[in-house]
């Protein structure tokens, strides 16, 4: 049996959860997002509950069992709550402005790098060298903070590059002369 699969996820108030079709469509006070449930589950909205039950007793349906309890239960918290992820650019010379919806990064190339922000997420710029991506769609925020990420991603000898704010480098010692 599926742990978190089994577990129910509790639909605040000022939120509606709608399924028909393996379409579930859940709207808050931030937007609506939906998606599409796979056929080896089905879900039962029912009390302010929902509750996703497999449909046949295998191990890969009870990993899906998982996985879109989990994805429903972000669905609900992304239009309540919202999400947020933290990058932080360290190095000399290396910071971030935004313009639009279009995030300029001065990250130690020849050049700045103009990265357009995809529909659905917002940024905000702290002190040139933070960032705060947010969105209701938490799959959304992950994938752009890690192509943001990848722009630069920190290396070991003196830390320079983008991070997350939580991330802790792993440094290590460089070169040393013998005589």
């Amino acid at each position: 049996m599926s742990r978190i699969g089994n577990k129910p996820i509790t639909i605040p108030e000022k939120t509606t959860v709608e399924y028909k079709g393996r379409e579930v469509r859940v709207k808050g006070s931030n937007g609506t997002l939906s998606r599409t449930i796979h056929a080896a589950v089905d879900l039962k909205i029912a009390d302010g509950v929902v509750q996703v039950i497999p449909l046949k007793d295998d191990k890969p349906t009870r990993a899906l069992q998982g996985m879109t309890r989990s994805l429903v239960a972000n669905m609900v918290e992304g239009v309540g709550k919202g999400f947020e992820r933290v990058l932080e650019i360290n190095g000399i010379g290396y910071r971030a402005s935004l313009s639009g919806d279009t995030l300029s990064l001065n990250i130690g190339y020849s050049h700045p790098i103009n990265f357009p922000l995809p529909k659905g997420v917002s940024a905000v710029v702290d002190k040139n060298n933070v960032i705060k991506i947010s969105g209701i769609d938490k799959e959304l925020v992950g994938q752009t903070a890690a192509r943001i990420r990848r722009l630069r991603p920190p290396e070991p000898y003196k830390g320079k590059g983008i991070k997350y704010a939580e991330e802790r480098i792993r440094r290590k010692a460089g070169k040393t002369g013998t005589k």
